[in-house]
């Protein structure tokens, strides 16, 4: 009994954080029938259990079924905390290894993959209050901190400290942190660390060219 009710609570949780992240969600039915992230995690908890038990093949064909009805693939074995919220979802994948912790929010097309063939812990660990951008791949066995945030279209192959935002390809870590009073990553505002180095060494440059000037000045 106690099991049944951990479970309800859980899904009321999911079901919470949707009306909380997508002012889109209208009501409960839409939530439940029109959420394919909503869809997936139901899946998912339901092949996870499957595959603690040690069921062989039927954690794997849910998975399958899942990915072929809401485009979202998420391995039986990947670990996932509570309140995950997958927005729109389409492309989205979590690999085997795969460890999210709580308040996490994935958008579509975002990977948690690996980076090769191979064996034991291959997949992302990600904290708890995380946001990962559309098109973001997170690739190997790398952890991110927590209340990190992942721009949009970002690659991300090394370990991420706690409070940082991550943009580029490779990822690099930004020290602004362009994040509403709600916690909402806004990926329009994240600044370009390649531009943000150019300027950088164009002020050196600047600086440089004067310090010649006045040492030619000196000179005559």
């Amino acid at each position: 009994m106690g099991i049944h009710f951990r479970t309800l609570n859980k899904i009321k949780d999911d079901i919470k954080v949707i009306y909380e992240n997508d002012p889109a969600a209208n009501n409960i039915f839409e939530v439940i029938f029109c959420y394919p992230g909503f869809q997936a995690l139901m899946f998912h908890r339901f092949a996870n259990k499957l595959k603690r038990i040690g069921i062989p093949f039927l954690p794997r064909y849910i998975s399958y079924l899942t990915r072929i009805i809401t485009g979202i693939e998420i391995h039986p074995s990947a670990q996932i905390g509570e309140r995950l919220f997958i927005d729109h979802g389409e492309g989205v994948v979590i690999g085997e290894t795969a460890i999210i912790g709580d308040d996490v929010i994935i958008y579509q097309q975002a990977t948690l993959g690996g980076t090769g063939k191979e064996h034991g812990k291959r997949h992302p660990t990600i904290g708890n209050h995380v946001i990962i951008g559309a098109g973001a791949k997170i690739l190997g066995n790398i952890k991110i901190g927590d209340n990190v945030r992942i721009g949009a279209g970002s690659v991300v192959v090394d370990d991420v400290p706690e409070n940082c935002t991550v943009v580029g390809v490779p990822g690099r870590i930004v020290k602004q942190k362009f994040v509403n009073p709600d916690g909402v990553l806004l990926h329009n505002r994240i600044p370009d660390p390649i531009t943000c180095e150019m300027n950088r060494m164009k002020y050196e440059i600047i600086e440089l060219k004067n310090k010649i000037e006045e040492l030619t000045s000196s000179d005559d």
